[in-house]
């Protein structure tokens, strides 16, 4: 392990740094003020992470590219952290098997009404074909996101910020309503942050407990499956 970690250092020594600092300075002060605020779900570290490294990138006219150069470490980390999600997963194995039925169920009816009502919506607004097919795959994980909309004639990289819109609103709005419908068991409320909110919301649930993050982990996998398998045939169905 320790020989693996010294040849990923040697490869990513050489590369500029400023953009590792900058992200991993950027994500501890959203932590200081979303702790200060009082854990409030619109204060979201990774919210104000992005917001401070837009900000120092405009104002100090430094490309996505030569930012990306620095902060490709953490990027080489999100597969480890994605894998990593398992663990609590398999901590909750049995719940999960008691539950397997409504699992199911739940990630089928989300997965599809998150992507008609997109498009729904999208048409009501008078969108062109290709901001529709995008708007389909705002759902589920980047990733898989950007791979779906490649595939149906939708473009990736708008599929990759809206994404991450969902993820911020759903935060910002989804935790708020679960709290007013009074919804505070674990698998229920990090089933549906991690089915609305995939990644953002699959990291606010672990927050709560393991039990709400392997719900949220098991629900973000199981929607990019859903969505993957079944928007294709939803876009010929719906004549998009």
């Amino acid at each position: 392990m320790n020989a693996r970690l010294s040849e990923i250092w040697i490869y990513l020594a050489p590369t500029p740094i400023n953009g590792l600092l900058l992200t991993l300075g950027a994500y501890l002060a959203g932590l200081w003020i979303f702790e200060k605020a009082g854990r409030r779900p619109w204060l979201n570290p990774v919210f104000i992470a992005i917001g401070l490294v837009i900000a120092v990138l405009l104002a100090t006219h430094t490309s996505y590219a030569a930012y990306f150069e620095g902060a490709q470490f953490v990027h080489f980390l999100l597969g480890p952290a994605t894998v990593a999600l398992a663990v609590p997963l398999y901590a909750n194995v049995l719940a999960v098997r008691r539950l397997a039925l409504p699992v199911l169920v739940t990630v089928v009816v989300g997965a599809l009404v998150a992507s008609l009502s997109a498009v729904l919506i999208g048409q009501l607004f008078g969108l062109d074909r290709t901001l529709l097919l995008t708007l389909t795959t705002k759902s589920v994980t980047t990733p898989v996101a950007m791979g779906i909309a490649e595939r149906i004639g939708g473009i990736p990289s708008l599929a990759a910020v809206m994404v991450m819109f969902t993820g911020m609103s759903g935060i910002a709005l989804g935790v708020l309503t679960l709290r007013l419908t009074r919804v505070t068991e674990p698998q229920a409320l990090g089933f549906a942050l991690g089915l609305g909110c995939h990644g953002i919301g699959t990291a606010e649930s672990l927050r709560v407990n393991q039990t709400a993050g392997a719900f949220a982990a098991l629900a973000m996998g199981l929607t990019a499956m859903v969505t993957a398998l079944f928007v294709p045939a939803l876009v010929r169905l719906l004549g998009i």
